[in-house]
């Protein structure tokens, strides 16, 4: 074993579910405020810190932010940031998780103009906040809202058959604020954060379109990199880390159900997805983001630790792995609770419940990792 991980403070990674798109009916949703994240940040830090996890995912809530166009008020980032600080977490920002200011036209100019100032601003907060320039992703799965908001009504912006043009749009935004954050803090770790999907064809279904339809998953990731329509303005350096998103649902039959991991005829094996992503393009590479809801938490980081460790053994080096969310939380589109997390949803006495079989399996893989970065892997002996 040459490989080891350097990325971040501790290999596994919390993440804290901070969506703040609105909804088809007009709804904004705020999912740190609705898991009172923002009121608990300190304890929950804490006890992500006692779990051995020492970096994490959060957000920045540009709809709070931005108050009026070029005013900020930092203070609803302010107190995750210092609860972070106090308790040696370090932080992949969020800039844009889905939502952005009421009233501000994602399709015009004034998006990218504001997006890019808004993020030079809060790189210069970063900064003087902790000494440190900051790791930010400027738009969380542009994939993913292009065409949930650009061709499915799904969320904002709500449209129909834009995914297109949305998706460049964001790109347009998404480079703008990388070059503003490298101009205020020049260390800045810029990340790119997307889904990794395969989709298989039904028996006797023709597989050409389905293999090209499999080839869009790359396509932002392309704009932002120059290796699509370069008169965008991509480039090579347009980000430093790659973050691939991977849920138990990210394989399926065209038109049909989610494949299942036993299906050992037609399913990929994970890790060779990972190396997909990381050979096209040589960026450092994590697991931004994976969970299931219920009984099958700890089972399911099994599964995916056993894919990123095999994924470094085939020399694909993953630099860690993110419990996202790492606190349960309620459901977009609906009151259902989204059990789904190593912490509960509702706290006792202050703090979050812990859900003990995935605390127990997240205890055994941090030690298997410790042992398989030491050269101690049974598999590979």
């Amino acid at each position: 074993m040459t490989f080891r991980p350097s990325l971040f403070r501790s290999f596994f990674l919390g993440g804290f579910e901070c969506s703040t798109q609105r909804r088809a009916d007009g709804r904004r949703l705020d999912l740190i405020a609705g898991t009172r994240h923002d009121l608990l940040a300190r304890e929950d830090y804490r006890q992500l810190a006692e779990h051995g996890i020492l970096a994490a995912r959060d957000g920045v809530r540009w709809h709070l932010i931005e108050t009026a166009p070029g005013q900020y008020d930092w203070s609803p980032v302010l107190s995750l940031l210092r609860a972070a600080e106090a308790s040696g977490v370090e932080v992949v920002w969020d800039l844009c998780h889905y939502g952005w200011p009421d009233g501000l036209d994602v399709f015009s100019a004034a998006f990218i103009d504001r997006f890019a100032r808004y993020a030079a601003a809060f790189a210069r907060l970063h900064l003087a906040e902790t000494g440190r320039a900051a790791r930010v992703c400027p738009i969380n799965e542009i994939s993913f809202l292009a065409w949930a908001g650009g061709d499915m009504r799904r969320l904002n912006p709500c449209a129909e058959g834009r995914g297109g043009e949305l998706k460049r749009q964001l790109v347009r935004a998404a480079l703008a604020a990388a070059a503003a954050l490298r101009a205020a803090t020049p260390a800045v770790e810029i990340h790119a954060i997307d889904p990794i999907i395969h989709i298989h064809p039904r028996p006797g279904q023709d597989p050409g379109p389905i293999e090209a339809y499999n080839e869009v998953q790359w396509e932002s990731w392309d704009l932002l990199t120059g290796r699509l329509e370069p008169g965008l303005g991509g480039h090579p350096e347009a980000f430093d880390v790659m973050g691939v998103n991977y849920y138990w649902n990210n394989q399926w039959l065209d038109h049909a159900e989610p494949l299942s991991v036993f299906d050992a005829a037609r399913f990929v094996p994970v890790h060779k997805l990972f190396a997909r992503a990381h050979q096209r393009y040589g960026r450092r590479i994590y697991l931004a983001e994976t969970s299931i809801e219920d009984w099958p938490r700890a089972s399911w980081l099994r599964f995916m630790a056993e894919a990123v460790r095999e994924a470094i053994r085939h020399g694909t080096p993953m630099e860690g792995i993110c419990l996202y969310p790492v606190l349960s939380h309620m459901g977009w589109d609906e009151d259902r609770y989204c059990p789904n997390g190593l912490f509960e949803l509702e706290p006792k006495h202050g703090r979050r419940v812990v859900h003990a079989p995935l605390a127990e399996e997240l205890r055994r893989q941090r030690a298997e990792f410790a042992a398989f970065f030491e050269g101690r892997d049974a598999a590979a002996a």
